[in-house]
């Protein structure tokens, strides 16, 4: 079954709680929670504040994605947070195995996030400490981007690698930017597994019914 992660980042932050709540009745699975720093993005979201709000507010697992530099510094934060998994991208890790390492001694799933630049192979000495991947399907820093096509074969060949190294169930992949009925339908069928979606949902008229289509396929 397609497992779907709404992003805040398209939230309204005037009602928060509201969409929070609409969210929590809702068949999503976790929400996505986007941290940018105007470093590592050319855009600034929120920080440990707002994911405290979010983390009471919420009652399903937070999926936290780090757009920051040196992510291991605020490893100890974002699990005080409430997170359930910490994502943080492979090009802002000098050295990578270690963060990851630290965020599963916190406590908390660890995921790796790919550029659209960024080539899978990247990955092949450290896919069995991870539990998830996230491919990013537009340039991570703002909502409501085009897709960008050539992620499916990304999706394939990290699918390839996890299926090979008898990861299946194990680690997981998921894909972010550009996700609609359309584009999210591709990506399944590449190979993903969980759907990061965020104007798709919150700009429907029901983004309840919205979340549902997109479990759906």
């Amino acid at each position: 079954m397609t497992l779907v992660s709404p992003s805040l980042l398209s939230a309204d932050f005037g009602q928060l709680d509201r969409d929070i709540d609409m969210l929590n009745r809702s068949q999503a699975d976790m929400l996505h929670i986007d941290v940018m720093d105007g470093v590592f993005v050319p855009n600034i979201s929120f920080g440990f504040p707002v994911m405290k709000f979010i983390e009471r507010a919420a009652s399903k697992p937070l999926d936290v994605h780090l757009m920051i530099v040196d992510p291991g510094r605020y490893v100890n934060q974002v699990r005080d947070c409430g997170a359930a998994i910490m994502n943080i991208h492979a090009e802002a890790c000098t050295h990578l195995h270690r963060v990851v390492q630290q965020i599963k001694q916190a406590g908390m799933k660890a995921a790796v996030t790919l550029n659209p630049s960024t080539p899978v192979m990247m990955l092949q000495d450290i896919i069995e400490d991870l539990d998830m991947v996230l491919l990013m399907s537009v340039n991570p820093g703002f909502a409501a981007q085009k897709f960008i096509t050539h992620t499916l074969a990304k999706v394939k060949s990290l699918r390839e690698m996890i299926d090979s190294r008898g990861l299946t169930g194990q680690t997981t992949i998921e894909i972010d930017g550009g996700i609609n009925l359309q584009t999210g339908a591709l990506a399944v069928e590449a190979g993903a597994d969980i759907l990061v979606a965020g104007n798709y949902v919150f700009a429907d008229q029901d983004p309840e019914a919205a979340i549902a289509r997109l479990k759906a396929l």
